[in-house]
């Protein structure tokens, strides 16, 4: 089924997580989704890193009605053509590493959520008056915690996900949240080189659960303090 932006937003605000993976085999994406899908996740990103990448998201949207909660999205987008051919093909969002504001009309004029990544609080302030209603923080590893609660009284309202490096640990996601974050990116730390080679989709689907859960905690607790 299709999602409205303010569907997709309410999710990310809920499940607070937002796994993240590529693989060239449509087989090997099915059952990783499957796996966050019954471990509580509700967006899911396809990294469009690999040749055939546009193939394999067809696949999985031919897949959509084994996954009816889940909004599909695509990530490592950087130009409005490949916007508008993701968004053909299925797409509910549309996630860049990137802010180029050319992607964001192809969006809008789809009705797409569209979450361009950013740096700097100016990239940050130019994406949120470009429409921008989530905006990605890239790389995370790098920009720290510290960036986030810095920014937030300076333009407040921001909705950020934070991707690159985020640990589903009860220390690193307390960290995030508790700086403001929406929501998190999670690729390698949670979807591990050894489950993929190993076919572990249950120790997924459970690592999955743990993740959502541990969010909840820490968002229970941020509104206590």
């Amino acid at each position: 089924m299709a999602f409205t932006k303010e569907q997709i937003v309410a999710t990310l605000k809920n499940t607070g997580i937002v796994p993240l993976f590529s693989h060239d085999d449509a087989r090997i994406v099915l059952k990783v989704v499957e796996a966050l899908y019954k471990g509580g996740a509700r967006v899911f990103e396809f990294t469009n890193r690999r040749t055939n990448s546009f193939e394999v998201f067809k696949q999985l949207v031919a897949h959509a009605d084994d996954f009816p909660e889940m909004a599909l999205g695509v990530g490592t987008i950087m130009d409005a053509a490949t916007t508008q051919k993701f968004i053909d093909a299925g797409a509910d969002l549309i996630v860049a590493p990137i802010l180029k504001t050319e992607m964001a009309a192809v969006c809008h004029a789809h009705h797409k959520l569209w979450v361009p990544g950013c740096a700097t609080l100016t990239e940050i302030v130019t994406a949120k008056e470009a429409g921008a209603e989530v905006i990605k923080v890239f790389p995370g590893s790098v920009m720290g915690p510290g960036f986030v609660s810095a920014i937030m009284p300076v333009a407040p309202g921001l909705q950020l996900m934070i991707t690159g490096g985020v640990e589903p640990a009860e220390q690193n996601l307390s960290a995030w949240f508790k700086a403001g974050a929406t929501c998190v990116g999670l690729g390698s730390q949670l979807i591990t080189n050894s489950i993929i080679q190993n076919n572990e989709w249950e120790a997924l689907q459970d690592k999955t659960a743990e993740a959502v859960a541990l969010v909840q905690q820490v968002k229970s607790k941020k509104a206590i303090n």
